[in-house]
């Protein structure tokens, strides 16, 4: 394979699909940990979030909301959009399922873990954000 065929399509290892402990909470029936699936997306997938996300006065994205958007929409497993699971925490939608199911600490993890698998740095993702 030539150096340039390395960036053809079908020679990229491109989506990530990590397994992540999120949590201690979340157990199976034997008492093991249930991990979290979690994938990167594409550039395409990250501007469509972006165009999504509510801008402040000045028109820059609300970062915090484009965080959750892209946790949201990188998460795989759990399904946060299933009905059933959001109807048992009392909530619509899977960006308020995160906030009410997770704590401070493993929304912070799952975070972290949804920026690493997308190539960002804390430090970059914040100014992402904010340009």
């Amino acid at each position: 394979m030539s150096k340039l065929q390395a960036f053809f399509s079908q020679n990229v290892k491109f989506n990530k699909q990590l397994d992540v402990i999120i949590s201690e909470r979340f157990i199976d029936e034997n008492g093991k940990l249930i991990p979290w699936e979690i994938r990167s997306m594409s550039e395409k997938e990250n501007e469509l979030i972006r165009k999504n996300t509510p801008r402040d006065k000045k028109g820059n994205i609300e970062g915090e909301s484009y965080a959750a958007k892209l946790v949201t929409e990188s998460v795989v497993f759990p399904n946060l959009k299933d009905p059933d699971l959001q109807k048992s925490y009392g909530v619509m939608g899977a960006e308020d399922l995160l906030k009410e199911m997770l704590l401070s600490g493993e929304y912070s993890r799952l975070c972290q873990k949804v920026q690493e698998a997308n190539g960002f740095d804390v430090n970059e993702m914040i100014q992402y954000a904010k340009n």
